[in-house]
This record gives C-alpha cells, sequence and structure tokens, in this order.
C-alpha cells in the first residue's frame, strides 16, 4: 500500500476534498491522509459541494501536518502555494513531491450563488486531479 498525504494552509477544504476524491477514485492501493500546516476544521462549503457529488467528507478530521511524522510517504501533494512555502520540512526521502495549486473557494465572498459556484469550481478541478493522479501514479 502506498502512503499518500494531501497538505493545505488549514485542512479545511481543498485538501479535504481530495482526500476524498483520491479515496474514492482507488481501490484499496493507498492509505490517504490529509493535513495542514494549521487546522481549521472542515469547511462547511467543501463538505456540501462534496455531498452533491455523493461523497461524504463529514467523518474528515482536520489534522496538522506534525500528526503524521512517524509514516513513510510514497507521496506529498500540496494543494496551494502557501502550503508549500511554509510547510515545515517533511522527512521523507522516497516521496514524489507534487504541487498544484487549486482555486480557494473559501476566499470568494458574494451571495450563496456566487460561494456555490466558487466550491463547485475548486471540486472540478480537484476531481479531475484527482483521477488523473489515480490513472497516472496508482494504476501504472
Amino acid at each position: 500500500m502506498k502512503n499518500i498525504l494531501v497538505l493545505c494552509t488549514g485542512n479545511s477544504c481543498r485538501s479535504q476534498m481530495a482526500h476524498g476524491y483520491l479515496n474514492y477514485f482507488q481501490d484499496s492501493l493507498a492509505n490517504v491522509y490529509s493535513a495542514g500546516i494549521e487546522t481549521h476544521g472542515l469547511n462547511p462549503g467543501a463538505v456540501s459541494i462534496m455531498n452533491e457529488d455523493g461523497i461524504d467528507i463529514t467523518h474528515h478530521t482536520s489534522n496538522h501536518v506534525d500528526e503524521y511524522e512517524e509514516i513513510a510517504w510514497d507521496y506529498i501533494i500540496t494543494v496551494c502555494d502557501h502550503a508549500k512555502e511554509n510547510c515545515p520540512f517533511i522527512p521523507a526521502p522516497n516521496a514524489e513531491r507534487i504541487h498544484h495549486n487549486f482555486f480557494d473557494p473559501s476566499k470568494v465572498q458574494g451571495t450563496e450563488d456566487v460561494k456555490h459556484a466558487a466550491f463547485l469550481k475548486a471540486r472540478e478541478e480537484i476531481k479531475e486531479f484527482c483521477s488523473n493522479f489515480v490513472k497516472e501514479e496508482l494504476l501504472n
């Protein structure tokens, strides 16, 4: 089993969505973890938009990257520039480090429709990335 860490700033939104999709697209090929350099709790917008696509992330927790010090990572995926630039060094000599700065829907202001559209945009970007990652990295 491969070990995958999805890392974001607060482990509340983008990393949680990626965690959900990585679990969804692969069948027992990897252990998926998500963490942040801070912990902000689950973002209700992320939970809602994932639920609309049939993926329940309500059981996820917001974890700090230090909680996973003992895990030998195969992949470390940063999903925002802030986490990539500010994350403490993670000793993982065999890990492939992948970075993709996804759109941050939690920063969008406006009506509920505007916010929903922002979360939908981010979800679809993350969904496509995770589907491709599983096909290219785990199924080969």
